[in-house]
């Protein structure tokens, strides 16, 4: 330092003051990024994501499927597009929120376009609902806290209580699968013990039925759903062991499967 002039000295005292500025300035991906103010999703789960964390004035527009599945008790009126490429090119969004198997040729070609399209994948284990999450409040310009963080998982019980859950046209959900997650971090064990989704047969079931057995369809009347009126299924377990959950909460993961794995592990009180 001594032999500095008093002119270097002062430069240098300058340099150690806004030298940790100009670093974080220049790292890439410290920059908090604007929020966008006009966003647009393009399939179902990114629709509910956005009525779950964005501000309304930050929605432009949800997809077309919003309106045939609209989460219940959802307060307000929610502007929705088409699902034309000319459509969303007029309404100028500055961002654009999609899954990672929805609308592909559309997202491609508003990029092609020059529109910031974000493509998320859906996650595959419950361990994953949480960065999801923290990743769509950081596109939102939210505070990535926010989301519920992953409660401790369990280990499967192997001598726990079986539970079927049984959708449209009598398909089961077996092993190897998301909801299979959701089963066992609920207490359950699942009864199939196929992987992937499997058609049931009432012979096997009438010979050894589960202990309970969870409706995951919508409810109407549909020939889809017949199967599970099958005087069989309603002969081998009693009623009260028919359980029934909200249908919207097994489509697409989110802070509400959670709340569905709450819901299914009191009834096994």
């Amino acid at each position: 330092m001594a032999d500095l002039t008093n002119e270097e000295f002062s430069v240098l005292l300058t340099l150690r003051a806004v030298l940790p500025l100009l670093l974080v300035l220049l790292l890439p991906g410290v920059v908090q990024a604007r929020a966008p103010e006009h966003i647009a999703s393009l399939d179902l789960c990114m629709d509910w994501a956005l009525t779950q964390y964005a501000k309304p004035s930050q929605v432009l527009a949800l997809s077309p499927m919003h309106q045939r599945y609209a989460l219940p008790g959802l307060q307000g009126h929610w502007p929705t597009h088409d699902g034309s490429l000319e459509q969303l090119v007029q309404l100028q969004p500055d961002l654009v929120l999609a899954g990672q198997y929805s609308a592909v040729l559309l997202r491609g070609r508003l990029q092609a376009l020059g529109v910031h399209v974000e493509v998320l994948p859906l996650p595959l284990t419950l361990a994953e609902i949480e960065p999801y999450d923290r990743r769509i409040l950081q596109l939102l310009g939210l505070d990535p806290a926010q989301a519920k963080p992953t409660p401790k998982l369990v280990v499967p019980n192997a001598q726990a209580k079986r539970l079927l859950l049984l959708g449209p046209n009598g398909i089961g959900t077996g092993r190897d699968t998301f909801e299979q997650q959701i089963i066992e971090q609920a207490g359950w064990r699942n009864y199939l013990s196929a992987s992937g989704y499997v058609q049931l047969d009432l012979e096997l079931i009438s010979r050894d039925p589960p202990d309970a057995i969870l409706f995951a369809a919508p409810d109407h009347q549909a020939l889809a759903n017949r199967f599970a009126e099958h005087p069989v299924l309603r002969a081998v377990v009693p009623p009260q062991h028919w359980l029934r959950s909200d249908y919207w909460r097994w489509q697409c993961p989110g802070p509400w499967t959670w709340e569905l794995i709450g819901q299914l592990h009191q009834w096994l009180d």
